[in-house]
């Protein structure tokens, strides 16, 4: 009898963990455990490959690919978007960008009729205004709200451009072919916004002359205030409204001298990359990765291996290195449950896109199936509100 209790309320779990994982009509994907991956999969201009692993109590990674129409517009502009989003303080953040981001853009795409940096810029603008009227609504009853923040990385690629925009320490990397050699070299193509970073903390200090304090070295770790290690972000309105920065939030994120203007910015970094016939595949992942992984690592895992899987390799790679920092087996950190998981690392989130050359030179002409599909592990309805970390 009690067994059969026990397999029942484990049913619910992974039942109501699916509602999550998926959004509408997204039944893609296995779940295995913490483990969530998407081994193989079409987007409008080639394969790609998606795998998310848990640590936090609550998943703060999220992820997503959309591919067909990048506009309320059937006449396009048609294309890939993919993105990543890193959240931190809750899950409350990273899962608003995965509901608005990407509507924003289309959006602004329409309005347009076109794909352009002045479109992605106004695509992340409207989501953090959108974020900010949230965490104006749920103040009195959520106050916490205002601390809870995310990364946001974005690759779009349309008509043969790639465009990479990102705020904080998410990552892109491009695989491309040297064909004198053989070799399929990492390229970087995300600009980080992270005080470990001596011209993070150069930008940091021109742009707050009269505030020493504007970066301390804490814990041997730069943080921005002493408190965050990101300089850009979508929410940590706290760091950015002093009105949020105030009773009822809790102390320990209240500053004790006021401040004027925003700390924290929600500019992002966007670059423009025309891809060229020996861009093999473009790698975006959360920082959890890239703290284990170099990014020429991590492309020759993707070159030497099938494409089937990729993501889900790269995420076990770098549990492998996180469980050798750890003098432990890979398969005892497998063992260990969410939350403990984040004393080994973090949430990773990786999304590997492939690019068909020949897809990629007639983008404008192709009017594929769409393709629309979110990544995430155990997760919990957005309505809850992680508990703070002490």
């Amino acid at each position: 009898m009690l067994s059969r209790l026990i397999n029942f309320l484990k049913a619910c779990c992974r039942s109501s963990a699916d509602r999550y994982v998926h959004s509408g009509t997204d039944s893609a994907g296995r779940q295995d455990g913490l483990f969530w991956y998407k081994d193989s999969g079409q987007h409008l201009l080639g394969e790609f490959s998606m795998a998310v692993v848990q640590a936090n109590n609550l998943l703060e990674d999220q992820s997503q690919i959309e591919s067909g129409s990048l506009s309320l517009l059937d006449s396009g502009p048609y294309g890939t978007f993919v993105g990543v989003y890193d959240g931190h303080g809750g899950p409350e953040t990273s899962r608003y960008i995965n509901d608005h981001l990407f509507q924003n853009l289309k959006r602004f795409a329409a309005e347009q009729n076109s794909m352009s940096v002045d479109v992605i810029r106004k695509a992340f603008q409207a989501t953090e205004e959108g974020f900010i009227s949230l965490v104006a609504q749920q103040w009195l009853t959520k106050p916490q709200m205002a601390s809870v923040g995310a990364c946001c990385l974005v690759g779009v690629i349309c008509d043969g451009t790639l465009y990479v925009a990102n705020l904080g320490d998410s990552r892109a990397v491009l695989g491309r072919l040297v064909r004198a050699t053989g070799e399929v070299l990492a390229l970087q193509l995300s600009a980080e916004h992270n005080a470990s970073i001596e011209s993070v903390r150069q930008e940091l200090h021109s742009m707050h002359p009269d505030d020493p304090q504007i970066v301390v070295l804490k814990h041997n770790v730069w943080r921005v205030k002493g408190l965050i290690q990101i300089s850009r972000s979508i929410g940590d309105l706290y760091l950015k409204n002093a009105e949020y920065n105030k009773e009822p939030l809790y102390a320990k994120f209240r500053l004790r001298e006021p401040f004027t203007r925003p700390i924290l910015s929600a500019d992002p970094a966007v670059s423009v990359h025309e891809l060229q016939p020996h861009d093999q595949f473009l790698i975006l992942a959360s920082d959890g990765l890239w703290e284990h992984l170099s990014n020429q690592e991590a492309v020759d895992i993707v070159q030497n291996s099938s494409r089937k899987g990729s993501a889900r390799r790269l995420v076990k790679a770098a549990l492998q290195e996180a469980a050798k920092k750890r003098e432990m087996r890979y398969s005892d950190l497998k063992k260990i449950d969410r939350g403990v998981r984040r004393h080994f690392h973090d949430d990773i989130s990786v999304i590997v896109v492939f690019l068909d050359s020949n897809l990629v030179s007639r983008a404008s002409s192709l009017r594929g199936p769409s393709v629309s599909l979110r990544g995430g592990g155990m997760n919990f309805p957005a309505k809850s509100l992680a508990p703070t970390p002490t």
